[in-house]
C-alpha cells in the first residue's frame, strides 16, 4: 500500500499563495490532489500522469493552481496562487487513481469520492477574505 504524507498547509489572505506537498513512498501512474470543505463531498482539484507529466485541473482552479512532480524525492506538489476563500478546506493527496482520471480534458469525470483508498491524512488550507 502506497504511503502518502501531505505538508505545507496554512492560513493566508485572499489573493495570496500557498504550496502543499505530498511525499509518496512510490508513484502510481495517476496521482492527484483532492479537497474537502465543511459539509461538502471530497472533490478532485488536480491530477497528474507521473509518466507523461500531463495534468487535469478542476474548472475553479484552472489558471491559479499548478500540480508538479519532484521525481527524485517522489513528491507531488500543488502550487496555489490567487487563493480565494472558497479554496478553504482540507487538501488530500491521492494515489492509484484510474488512468483516465489523468486525462487533461476529461479527468474530472472519474474522480468520485470512492475512486481510491490510497489517501494521505490531509493538510488544512484556510483563506480569509
Amino acid at each position: 500500500q502506497v504511503q502518502l504524507a501531505e505538508s505545507g498547509g496554512g492560513s493566508v489572505q485572499a489573493g495570496g499563495s500557498l504550496r502543499v506537498s505530498c511525499a509518496a513512498s512510490e508513484y502510481s501512474e495517476c496521482m492527484g490532489w483532492f479537497r474537502q470543505s465543511s459539509g461538502k463531498e471530497r472533490e478532485g482539484v488536480a491530477t497528474i500522469n507521473t509518466r507523461r507529466g500531463s495534468a487535469w485541473y478542476a474548472d475553479p482552479v484552472k489558471g491559479r493552481f499548478t500540480i508538479s512532480l519532484d521525481n527524485a524525492k517522489k513528491m507531488i506538489d500543488l502550487q496555489m496562487n490567487n487563493l480565494k476563500p472558497e479554496d478553504t478546506g482540507k487538501y488530500y493527496c491521492a494515489a492509484v487513481l484510474p488512468l483516465a482520471a489523468c486525462d487533461p480534458q476529461s479527468g474530472g469525470r472519474w474522480l468520485r469520492p470512492g475512486v481510491t483508498d490510497a489517501w494521505g491524512q490531509g493538510t488544512v488550507v484556510e483563506v480569509s477574505s
